[in-house]
């Protein structure tokens, strides 16, 4: 149980969710591959990378070098995509692609929270423009992804702003700043223990599916521990979730859905370094 319903005149709380594999059971950008192949903006080539780091990615995680070194080369893949037509596509096969992956039990907690009254707030590494509508359809209050920089409505290869680690930490206290949160009474959720800095702002943190190593800190400092194992389209579950969606405030604004890609994609091209859990 999430506790009571919240008092409104008491400070207000939030929930906040990593996304991919925590509440979806893929990576979100990767997922698209298929769709980003079709409308034209990467090749063959880089669709059957993209299997191969999606499968890297459901099996193992990256360290921080390892972030570092995708967020290089996700700027040089996205340069010259046409923002439009990334978010078009997303809109497109959003239904499609997501709603299948969505896990149940994280659904159920976003419903349970709404019900007592916290705000839910995604935040992910992933780009804004399939960060956003995933929100929509999740029926989150504010999304907070990494952005790009665009200039004449293409993506110019620079990252603006990097939704990883620490930053996610540093959006969170933003938000509590200017939404008044209690963070000693929110809530947190995230499978990687590169969102450890997330987890340890908030009164409430919770492992989900956790790697070996935020297995160990969790075990550790006593957080709850929780497994989403049940993919469910939403249709077919609450009803009221596959209504029109709580409006979503883009709260560290958009980001190239390239961004995540390329940067997962990264995974194919160490193919046979060795990966490190997380």
């Amino acid at each position: 149980m999430l506790g009571v319903v919240e008092n409104h005149s008491s400070p207000r709380t939030a929930a906040f969710f990593d996304l991919d594999k925590t509440v979806i059971a893929k990576s979100s950008t990767l997922t698209f591959s298929k769709s980003f192949y079709q409308g034209g903006l990467i090749n063959r080539r880089a669709v059957l990378r993209t299997a191969y780091a999606q499968f890297v990615f459901l099996a193992g995680g990256a360290d921080h070098e390892q972030m570092e070194r995708m967020r290089e080369y996700l700027s040089a893949l996205c340069r010259g995509w046409n923002v439009e037509q990334v978010r078009e596509i997303v809109a497109e096969t959003l239904h499609d692609l997501i709603d299948p992956i969505i896990y149940d039990e994280a659904a159920s907690l976003i419903e349970e929270h709404h019900t007592a009254g916290r705000d839910v707030v995604i935040v992910s590494t992933s780009g804004a423009e399939v960060v956003e509508p995933i929100g929509e359809l999740l029926g989150a209050d504010r999304v907070v992804a990494t952005r790009m920089v665009v200039e004449n409505g293409v993506f110019t290869g620079e990252v603006e702003y990097y939704a990883y680690g620490p930053t996610k930490a540093e959006a969170i206290a933003e938000l509590a700043e200017s939404e008044g949160y209690d963070l000693s009474r929110c809530y947190a959720y995230s499978d990687s223990a590169t969102d450890l800095p997330m987890l340890e702002s908030v009164g409430h943190p919770h492992a989900v599916n956790p790697g070996r190593t935020l297995r160990r800190e969790a075990a550790a400092r006593g957080w709850p521990i929780l497994s989403f194992n049940k993919p469910v389209r939403l249709k077919q579950r609450v009803p009221s979730l596959s209504m029109p969606p709580r409006p979503v405030l883009a709260v560290v604004a958009a980001v190239g859905a390239a961004a995540a890609t390329a940067g997962l994609m990264w995974y194919a091209s160490r193919r046979r370094a060795p990966y490190a859990r997380i």
